[in-house]
């Protein structure tokens, strides 16, 4: 069993070089502790992310830490220029000393496209071109591209990436689009929608489309949940009662602002909906242990990235949580070694 960390990075009172400092030295923790991989969301014009150019933080993440695995989850492709960022992702896999895991995406938010100046209607077209000339780039120093939004003749890129052949990639939220293309995917729900997610993922696996994580030998399906533990589940269940809902308050900013329809993956912050599904896990140690077996028993997952930070969560009780979690429910389980 491995165990990651997801981070939208939600603003928080005081400045952002704290904030940034803050998640510097949570990720130092985390790197010591034996957390497999850090995952940054991307997110612009909202109070969600406070590190909206995700290569940024990874980079400064890499010089502070020496073993954990620092990915995007993800890359909102159609706000990227794919040549300037070939290149910078092969600058973050060097700088990483190989680390980097590369989470791709089209963006959930059509407000973020508008808001961009971009159409909403074309981010899939423009998000598959875009993937298609950073997969050709990293793979080849020299290529040529024509589609509707780019065209290149015989453009050579020197810089290449660390990693032989290339940072594996990831794409979450579809485990079908993953499991066609042999991508690693992120799911999240109750134990019986990931179970079918897994399963679906896995069937797709058996006879993909394409191969477009050579590198990877078996594609990795994790699942993410929002925690927080503390010295007893019922203090634990009481301070989530007003993180969640805050959580649930920057999710949502620009969807209710410009009136757009979505999933909501905060589930409205209902924050008892959110326990009782099992989506947030608010415990003890010894509670978010059998949790733990408890989703582990339903699905098979062998990878969990959890969410330590979010919400109005202080910067002391993120740290205390992600410690409890860490010297007291870390080792109850085996990790397997990444693939």
């Amino acid at each position: 069993m491995r165990f990651g960390i997801f981070d939208h990075m939600e603003f928080r009172s005081g400045n952002l070089a704290e904030l940034y400092e803050e998640r510097l030295r949570m990720l130092e923790f985390a790197d010591e502790a034996g957390f497999w991989c850090y995952h940054k969301a991307e997110h612009h014009f909202i109070r969600l992310d406070a590190a909206p150019s995700g290569t940024v933080f990874l980079a400064a993440a890499s010089q502070r830490t020496h073993r954990i695995r620092l990915g995007s989850l993800v890359l909102l492709l159609p706000f990227y220029e794919p040549l300037r960022l070939i290149e910078e992702v092969c600058m973050l896999d060097h700088l990483s000393g190989g680390r980097l895991e590369l989470g791709v995406g089209k963006g959930i938010s059509p407000a973020e496209h508008t808001l961009w100046g971009k159409d909403p209607e074309t981010a899939r077209e423009r998000f598959e071109e875009a993937f298609e000339i950073l997969r050709t780039g990293l793979a080849d120093a020299t290529f040529s591209y024509s589609g509707d939004n780019h065209e290149f003749d015989k453009i050579s890129v020197p810089h290449r990436p660390l990693q032989e052949p290339r940072p594996a990639f990831w794409y979450p939220g579809n485990v079908d689009y993953a499991g066609k293309h042999r991508l690693n995917t992120i799911t999240a729900g109750p134990p019986e929608a990931v179970k079918n997610a897994m399963a679906h993922f896995h069937a797709q696996l058996l006879k993909p489309e394409a191969d477009w994580n050579p590198g990877v030998r078996e594609p990795v399906i994790g699942v993410t949940l929002h925690v927080y533990l503390a010295s007893s589940t019922k203090a634990a269940i009481a301070r989530v009662h007003q993180a969640y809902p805050a959580y649930h308050r920057n999710l949502v900013t620009l969807f209710k602002r410009y009136d757009i329809p979505f999933t909501d993956p905060s589930l409205g912050g209902n924050t008892e909906l959110a326990l009782t599904l099992g989506v947030l896990v608010a415990a003890a140690p010894e509670d978010a242990i059998a949790q733990i077996e408890h989703l582990i028993d339903e699905t098979g997952i062998e990878y969990l990235t959890l969410s330590f930070a979010w919400g109005d969560l202080t910067h002391q009780e993120t740290m205390d949580s992600i410690r409890l979690f860490a010297e007291e429910v870390m080792p109850h389980f085996n990790r397997s070694e990444p693939p």
